[in-house]
């Protein structure tokens, strides 16, 4: 069966620039930020869409509406779209052909349960910095907790974002509108000011993360051009604090490592549930893992029994 072709129109709403996508196959805007892949968006409440999640990434405030197969993004042109936007998303890559290939790779009866119950779900290309911090701070954390921390260090010292008031129906009331701040900015609070934002013993690993990418001890887009992601995760580990598990999801969110395979509480329980006695690895997934490890964290996470 063929991809159906997208259609991508710019039109303005209520003195908003907007972008519609239709035709767009294997996309659920709820799935893909309801999976603990990102901590700046949440759900717009009484949206006129089907579904509609609002944020802030890549220093802008956007929102990501949808009715089966359409897509609005609010606050974008389609020269945005093309430029970052459809990047972004995923739009870019045919996750028909991915899940299949997954599913044919794994040769398991609940991979491809798990791949049914989250199509839909597409890794977002986030900014490598923002997500290297940001899972720094998801260690030991539950997700309400890492989003407000998120905010609290975007607000104290991220550039604000200012809106219109036609804006203003687009927000979740859960983003502090303001850009995740740079590393400088993010350093100059010390290691003191990080540990008011009451991040814990967090604290000093987002320094020293800070620290060497300033200094260019770790160079995040060198990294990400690497050819070899146990190279990458090498790499990520040297920063204080940086196990395999934050090192993983950096790679698979931030850097594009889709064989990246996170493995955290969900994942240990999916593999003595689901796969007891059999081979649990990203071996066993193939150059997808990472969007596997998606399909069954969802899984479990909303359906498991």
């Amino acid at each position: 069966m063929k991809t159906k072709q997208m259609t991508v129109t710019e039109y303005t709403e209520r003195g908003i620039s907007c972008v519609r996508v239709e035709g767009v196959e294997y996309f659920d805007v709820a799935k893909t930020f309801d999976c603990g892949q990102c901590f700046r968006f949440d759900a717009v409440p009484n949206s006129r869409h089907s579904v509609e999640f609002s944020g802030v990434a890549y220093g802008k405030h956007i929102s990501f509406a949808q009715d089966k197969d359409t897509i609005y993004i609010y606050n974008a042109t389609a020269a945005e779209y093309e430029l970052l936007w459809k990047y972004y998303l995923g739009l870019d890559m045919d996750y028909r052909l991915i899940e299949q290939e997954i599913i044919d790779t794994a040769q398991s009866e609940h991979m491809a349960l798990a791949a049914e119950y989250g199509r839909g779900i597409r890794i977002l290309r986030q900014d490598p910095f923002e997500t290297l911090i940001s899972f720094i701070i998801s260690q030991n954390n539950n997700i309400p907790r890492i989003k407000k921390l998120v905010e609290a260090l975007s607000a104290r010292c991220g550039e604000k974002i200012e809106i219109s008031e036609a804006e203003e129906e687009h927000l979740s009331g859960a983003s502090s509108l303001y850009a995740f701040p740079s590393a400088e900015k993010i350093k100059e609070l010390g290691i003191e000011g990080l540990a008011e934002l009451k991040t814990g013993f967090r604290a000093k690993y987002i320094y020293d993360a800070v620290d060497r990418v300033l200094s260019g001890d770790i160079d995040l887009e060198k990294i990400k051009q690497g050819s070899d992601t146990n190279a990458c995760l090498g790499e990520l580990c040297r920063i204080k604090g940086v196990g395999l598990k934050v090192a993983s999801c950096a790679a698979l969110f931030g850097l594009e490592r889709y064989d990246a395979f996170p493995v955290d509480v969900w994942i240990k329980k999916v593999a003595e549930k689901r796969f007891a006695g059999e081979e649990f690895s990203a071996a066993r997934f193939g150059r997808y893992a990472g969007i596997a490890q998606q399909f069954l964290f969802y899984y479990e996470r909303y359906c498991g029994e």
